[in-house]
């Protein structure tokens, strides 16, 4: 009994080194992998970037009597906004910089929480709705930035 709890102690020590070890340092990358998978999340996020601007800023056809018009234009904005922020997730690789994954992370939930929102009838002038788009638009142009 108990040599099996000094191996399990041992295992459990070894294991949790390992791990630490792990977060400390990270997989190495080389410069092109890391290179690569910039330009990668970056061509991803002008596509959403521009995605989103097209199917947020679109008149409903048909003028303000064409309800069926404005349902499908708010549909459209609503899965640009939340596609987009799982598109951005599902492209950004590992070897993505830190900084730069940061950025697009929060970029990317940041869209999926206001087309949650939007989904669920929350419109833009509300506090917390206004707040999620003033932080959406500060991760948009910190992605932007960087990646010029």
């Amino acid at each position: 009994m108990k040599s099996a709890l000094a191996v399990a102690l041992l295992a459990l020590g070894v294991s949790v080194f390992a791990l630490l070890r792990t977060l400390d340092h990270g997989p190495d990358y080389t410069d092109e992998q890391r290179g690569a998978a910039e330009t990668g999340i970056c061509a991803a996020f002008d596509t959403v970037r521009t995605a989103v601007a097209t199917n947020t800023n679109v008149e409903p056809p048909g003028g303000s009597g064409d309800i069926a018009g404005a349902l499908a234009t708010a549909a459209n904005a609503r899965v640009a906004l939340f596609d987009g922020g799982q598109y951005l997730l599902a492209r950004l690789d590992p070897a993505t910089p830190a900084d730069l994954a940061g950025e697009v992370r929060r970029f990317a939930n940041q869209l999926m929480d206001i087309g949650a929102a939007a989904t669920a009838g929350v419109p833009n002038t509300d506090p917390v709705q206004a707040e999620r788009l003033r932080e959406a638009e500060a991760a948009s142009t910190a992605v932007s930035d960087r990646c010029g």
